[in-house]
């Protein structure tokens, strides 16, 4: 054997030897979680437009139970949702995270159009579409919501037969009890006004999903707009708009009110220094459900979605999910 194979065959040695640091050893640890599940893209129908959806399946567990996901007020399945359906898959957990109508990858107009019945209907298509899979286990499923999807949970389990357990992290309880200023709401009749009106005619009035206290949004409470970008992918615009009649048909939507009528187990995770949600009254809807757990936690709306206390609450998440569904087995 020639010198030149010889110090390659040793440099070879080195190299594999090595510990793994920088990029390559990201690329490794994507590659060492991939073996654990897979990530299918998929579709389901919802009053005749397609919604786009994730099916995350873990890997050797024969039709596990499945957790249907989506986002809360003008979010999107890669708004950090991924996280949150990494940590419950690794735990044996199906995800099936989908975007309503009209956002991210779904189709439908207006864009961005932030709507509770719209959503309520999305919600019910993804159960259906989840009962219809051969990969999952249909007598086993679990409804997960943030903000104002975690008021979407509520009112879906208190309607829809079958659902095993619902998880809600700081839900979005009552329209009517946001805490805004009068002038806050003169501002939000004024846009949704105009947003009605140019409905229409097909010309939609668009605001701002979040910005600075300064500016009128959805959300303009002082922490809201650094909190939100917790949320969004690397290139995504923080100056997102949606129709601004959220702004009016908001007000009347109330899933405190269905929270009584939800007899599976709940997990309801709320924050004690929530800005843009009463805590007061998502802790009054968590203790009128039958088998309610609430947890109280001295954080902010935003913190959930990242940091130590994103940690803290995917595990007590993914422990009540995995509990609640361990022997769970009721008729769809």
């Amino acid at each position: 054997m020639n010198k030149a194979k010889i110090l390659g065959i040793i440099l070879m040695i080195v190299l594999v030897t090595q510990p793994v640091q920088g990029n390559e050893g990201k690329a490794l640890q994507q590659i060492k979680k991939s073996q654990r599940f897979t990530r299918i893209d998929t579709t389901f129908k919802s009053q005749g437009a397609t919604c786009a959806a994730w099916l995350y399946l873990p890997k050797r567990v024969s039709r596990p139970p499945v957790v249907i996901m989506a986002h809360g007020f003008g979010g999107e399945r890669t708004f950090r949702l991924p996280a949150y359906a990494e940590h419950f898959v690794r735990q044996g957990m199906a995800c099936l995270v989908f975007d309503y109508r009209t956002f991210g990858d779904s189709e439908g107009e207006p864009r961005n159009y932030v709507n509770p019945t719209r959503h309520l209907e999305d919600w019910q298509a993804a159960i259906t579409f989840a009962r219809s899979l051969n990969s999952v286990d249909n007598r086993r499923i679990a409804l997960w919501g943030t903000s104002f999807s975690g008021g979407h949970v509520i009112v879906t389990a208190a309607n829809t037969p079958g659902i095993a357990v619902i998880v809600a992290q700081v839900p979005f309880v009552d329209g009517r009890s946001s805490g805004r200023s009068f002038g806050y709401k003169l501002q939000a009749v004024y846009h949704g006004l105009l947003d009605a009106i140019g409905a229409l005619f097909n010309s939609r009035h668009y605001v701002p999903i979040v910005a600075d206290p300064d500016t009128f949004a959805m959300m303009n409470t002082p922490d809201a707009l650094e909190g939100s970008k917790k949320l969004l992918p690397p290139g995504v615009n923080p100056d997102r708009k949606c129709p601004a009649n959220i702004a009016l048909t908001a007000f009347f939507y109330r899933p405190i009110e269905f929270a009584p009528k939800v007899t599976c187990p709940a997990l309801i995770i709320y924050a004690q220094q929530d800005t843009l949600i009463s805590p007061q009254d998502v802790s009054r809807a968590g203790e009128s459900m039958r088998k309610a757990t609430v947890i109280a936690l001295p954080i902010k709306h935003f913190d959930v979605y990242d940091g130590a206390e994103f940690e803290t609450v995917v595990r007590l998440e993914a422990k009540f999910l995995k509990k609640q569904l361990a022997h769970a087995s009721v008729s769809p």
